[in-house]
């Protein structure tokens, strides 16, 4: 092993009036409002990528530290001087399109305290990398896309003196000209270690749906997606469309485990891209949980068309509790159009079997899609109240650089602002679609919200009914 350097990780605190944001971890990047005084939003995502990257350069002999200021509930001053008290050779933070000139304003902060190599990573700096390093001279490097292993040789090369420009997965600076050496292999995800979670307040990290039982463990089964969906940032840019790949389902079950007695966790969650994907891995899975006797309920972000009752059955009896299902747009030509290619048939389908097999669900739409029209945009809003989930999300479609939803509007001209900070979906349009004006796009999602909340209340009515004709009519013998 040859030299060692102190290594910050960060995840910067990121917050508006009123409002908290998440960003590492989070596959689309955005603001939630708060109430005064509180520190953490309602949903906290894990930061998978700093934390598989720590425990990598851990593993390699060298002086880590990780904080996570948003799980914290930290100031920006906390964190600053977080890593200024460690002293550290190498920063590396996580960047994302909303929050980049707050990420910016962080590195040239923790450079004039530290001096340290400042590392960008993320999807921001994978697309617009280049630019930020000539623009902003403070910033030393950029690891891009998948990054644990980049920022592993990156280090052990500025430990040595190597020459970086030799990596793969770098920007840099050589005479005074930015250089980008290309892209990595996707990463071999049963080489990583399991994350550095041992510097994480790992009791504030907030996911599940449904009423999922909270603390939740947040891990990865698999990395990637087969699929090509227009708008998804992480398939198109942090893995540069690389291929889905699967942990042994022992080693997942092994870290559940383990973590379960660690921190005592109600619930586990995987936050894979697509983890419904080979039944038999799944039942593997499912059995390794069962022959361990791990009885939390767990829930797992999936497609409707991949799995089936088997599947489903199969879950059920590990004590799955609920699945996330990204449907999008009640609309067929829609999902063929972004590429999706979800059968809506299928779809009714594995909602009845879920309701039949009592594991409750989580569905996601999304106004703004290509192609979009108003009348689309009813069928979505209907298509989820007759669907009928426990639970479900409505935003508008963010057009991330690097992603070919965005390029493909970039190149008609349709993007109005490419202010970052209002990329984050949550209640204003960046872009005007080829059918719909931002307007009409906000006040679709307002108008979903609004017949989302009065098809629960008028649910909830019934089952109250139901409940009162159960105690006055007697269950016949």
């Amino acid at each position: 092993m040859g030299a060692c350097l102190r290594v910050f990780l960060g995840n910067p605190p990121w917050s508006k009036p009123g409002r908290l944001g998440v960003r590492a971890g989070s596959r689309w990047p955005f603001t939630m409002v708060v109430k005064a005084g509180e520190r953490l939003p309602f949903y906290v995502p894990f930061p998978f990528y700093l934390a598989y990257a720590a425990a990598v350069l851990e593993r390699e002999g060298h002086q880590v530290l990780l904080v996570d200021a948003i799980a914290e509930g930290i100031t920006e001053e906390e964190f600053l001087a977080r890593a200024a008290d460690f002293r550290p050779d190498a920063i590396i933070l996580e960047t994302s399109t909303p929050t980049i000139a707050v990420d910016l304003a962080s590195a040239k902060s923790l450079k004039q305290r530290t001096n340290a190599r400042i590392i960008l990573c993320g999807p921001h700096v994978t697309v617009e990398g280049a630019r930020i390093l000539r623009e902003n001279k403070f910033v030393d490097f950029a690891a891009v896309g998948e990054y644990e292993f980049v920022v592993r040789d990156l280090v052990t090369a500025l430990a040595s003196g190597a020459d970086a420009s030799t990596l793969k997965g770098v920007l840099l600076r050589k005479e005074g000209v930015v250089v980008d050496t290309g892209r990595a292999e996707p990463v071999d995800i049963n080489q990583l270690p399991w994350p550095a979670r041992h510097f994480l307040p790992m009791l504030n990290y907030r996911d599940g749906n449904a009423g999922l039982p909270q603390p939740s463990l947040q891990l990865h089964a698999s990395r990637g997606c087969p699929f090509r969906c227009d708008f998804c940032l992480w398939p198109q840019v942090m893995y540069n469309g690389g291929k889905y790949r699967v942990r042994d389902p022992k080693d997942v079950v092994d870290e559940i485990e383990f973590c379960l007695k660690t921190w005592g966790f109600q619930s586990f969650y995987f936050d894979d891209d697509t983890f419904d994907i080979g039944r038999d891995r799944i039942v593997r899975l499912c059995d390794e949980i069962k022959a361990r006797n791990i009885r939390v309920p767990w829930e797992a972000m999936c497609r409707a068309d991949t799995c089936d009752y088997a599947m489903l059955k199969a879950m059920k009896d590990a004590g799955l509790y609920c699945l996330k299902f990204g449907v999008e747009s009640g609309n067929q030509e829609t999902l063929k159009r972004i590429r999706k290619n979800l059968d809506l048939g299928k779809v009714r389908q594995t909602m009845r079997e879920c309701r039949e097999l009592g594991i409750k669900t989580h569905l996601t739409f999304t106004f703004g899609l290509t192609g979009e029209t108003i009348e689309d945009v009813k069928k979505t809003i209907d298509f989820a109240i007759e669907l009928d989930p426990d639970s479900v999300q409505f935003s508008l479609t963010t057009p991330f650089p690097g992603t070919d939803f965005y390029k493909n509007l970039d190149a008609r001209g349709l993007i109005i602002s490419t202010d970052w900070s209002k990329y984050d979906g949550n209640a204003t349009a960046v872009f005007r679609a080829e059918n719909l004006s931002p307007k009409q796009l906000e006040n679709a999602l307002a108008e979903a919200k609004r017949r989302w909340q009065a098809h629960k209340r008028f649910r909830h009515r019934i089952h109250q009914v139901k409940g009162i004709l159960r105690l006055l009519v007697p269950p016949t013998q």
